[in-house]
């Protein structure tokens, strides 16, 4: 059941499933993609920042000509960078990431952070020593200029990616459209489980990214828990004849959470999507649900000290 969707607020439908592409090296993003469709994916996430969207774009064009899918059969996700939150640089950061994908519109477009970072040609401009440094736009303000992205007909549906309840509720204040969509990262060490409530109350759906724990993160630290070697996780995989990854993932599709493993290996591609076919208990459910322990793998420690930086309060 690949094809598996949920309804976003405004009637249209997203795979509940899909691709990651963050960390996927350009020279192997493209085989990854095409592999992916081949096998029957549809939804692919993307960002400006992840500096690899011409070649998710080649496999997406390389696919369309050999007539596997259609455009309409594809949803395909992109984020808006952080130093492109001034209300003027919107619509271009889009149509950047367009010709970058060679597509005339996104299904999807996300305010990636909500901190602002200096507007100029550098993903992470810094200071004299080593610091990012922070523009004084106002996520609210870029929100109102990807509202015009919908209704210019560039993109279909826009939303949020690491905002907490609390900037939700901000954006709900002043939006004449509303975000259909919050993409967090989201695991049994961070299962996100108030923000996840929020959200739905609010009828907005929740994506979890590194819903693997992200073990391949470049900052990870030697010694640090890894969520694949849980010892308790991989006993509980067995008990259903899967591997913890493929347990991990059922377990957020489960919960009506869209989710996007990130692989370029297709080996683990088609495993990721063999998920369909076993259901967890309730009991089980609940259970994975105690593994929390607000166990946050990427912190964004280089947006530390802005005004908007997400996790620097309680307000899940």
């Amino acid at each position: 059941m690949a094809g598996q969707t949920i309804k976003l607020n405004n009637g249209l439908e997203m795979p509940i499933f899909g691709l990651g592409t963050w960390k996927s090296k350009p020279g192997e993003v493209t085989k990854a993609v095409e592999d992916a469709i081949d096998m029957g994916y549809r939804s692919f996430d993307c960002a400006y920042v992840y500096q690899n969207e011409k070649e998710v774009g080649l496999a997406i064009t390389n696919k369309l000509a050999e007539g596997k899918v259609k455009r309409e059969d594809l949803f395909i996700t992109s984020k808006l960078w952080n130093t492109y939150h001034q209300p003027e640089l919107v619509e271009g950061a889009l149509k950047l990431s367009l010709t970058n994908l060679g597509l005339d519109y996104l299904d999807l477009y996300l305010i990636h952070w909500p901190v602002g970072f200096k507007e100029g040609s550098e993903l992470f401009p810094t200071d004299d020593n080593g610091k990012v440094q922070f523009s004084d736009a106002d996520y609210v303000e870029t929100w109102k200029a990807m509202e015009k992205l919908v209704q210019s007909g560039l993109v279909k549906s826009i939303g949020l990616s690491n905002f907490n309840k609390r900037q939700i509720e901000r954006i709900l204040e002043i939006a004449t459209i509303h975000p259909a969509m919050n993409q967090v990262e989201c695991h049994p060490y961070l299962n996100q489980k108030r923000l996840f409530e929020f959200c739905k109350s609010k009828n907005i759906a929740l994506t979890a990214y590194s819903p693997l724990g992200s073990p391949d993160r470049p900052w990870a630290q030697p010694g640090e828990p890894n969520l694949l070697e849980d010892l308790k996780l991989k006993e509980l995989a067995t008990k259903y004849g899967k591997t913890t990854a493929q347990l991990l993932l059922r377990y957020q599709v489960q919960r009506g959470i869209v989710t996007i493993p990130k692989s370029v290996t297709k080996s683990r591609i088609q495993e990721n999507l063999n998920i369909f076919d076993f259901e967890l208990s309730s009991a089980d459910m609940d259970y994975i649900d105690t593994f929390d322990c607000n166990g946050r793998f990427c912190p964004m420690t280089n947006a530390a000290g802005h005004i908007h930086h997400p996790f620097e309060h309680d307000d899940f």
